[in-house]
């Protein structure tokens, strides 16, 4: 491993935790797309499949378990965990996650993948999903124009995890000879999502705001 995908790992680890403790810090959700944790989840599911069955590392099982474990623990405490599951804004949380990410991310995978056997299928859907994962939250924000100061550091946190995992792929092209275009597609895309919010978020941390207001 490279210092590139672990600060990359961490980054993701430390974006899980934040939004955890903004969620039980505030004691509610509000501002927060429990749709984009759902996909998150099934993200996590389809990559972490091979689970189970093959040990490659302690470290590498402690954060597939992680993952799917703070994810699932999220999505409870946002669905069904009061007080925090009465803030949930269902109504704003409106976008069509199940209807239109996971064709968009079959469809993408049959364009691009890393081979057709059933483990490679699944973890470049994992790949194509994530990369859209975050659309449901961006449309919720859009909405109500403004992000809390703990909330963009999640977003932020996210954002620049995955601006991380170019760099390892980059060091590994460079390094190994090794690249994958799923990857650095995939990569690609989930990082412009939120070159936006990353731009806004630097200007009002530089300038000390509390607060991101979102350009209309």
């Amino acid at each position: 491993m490279n210092i590139f995908r672990f600060i990359a790992d961490m980054l993701h680890l430390t974006a899980i935790l934040i939004l955890i403790y903004r969620i039980r810090k505030s004691r509610n959700c509000i501002g927060l797309s429990c749709k984009t944790q759902e996909i998150y989840l099934i993200v996590f599911c389809t990559r972490y499949m091979d689970l189970f069955m093959y040990y490659v590392s302690l470290y590498n099982t402690i954060m597939k378990v992680f993952f799917i474990s703070s994810t699932l623990f999220i999505i409870y405490m946002m669905r069904f965990k009061k007080p925090f599951c009465t803030t949930y804004d269902s109504m704003g949380d409106d976008f069509p996650h199940l209807m239109v990410l996971i064709p968009a991310a079959i469809v993408l995978t049959c364009i691009v993948q890393s081979g057709w056997t059933p483990w490679e299928l699944t973890w470049s859907f994992s790949l194509w999903l994530e990369s859209i994962a975050f659309l449901p939250q961006i449309v919720m924000l859009d909405k109500i124009r403004i992000v809390e100061n703990i909330t963009s550091h999640y977003m932020a946190a996210l954002g620049l995890y995955r601006f991380f995992y170019i760099l390892n792929w980059i060091y590994r092209w460079q390094v190994d000879g090794f690249y994958c275009w799923t990857q650095i597609l995939s990569g690609s895309l989930q990082t412009g999502l939120y070159v936006d919010f990353l731009y806004n978020y630097y200007v009002s941390i530089k300038e000390g705001k509390s607060i991101i207001e979102l350009p209309i």
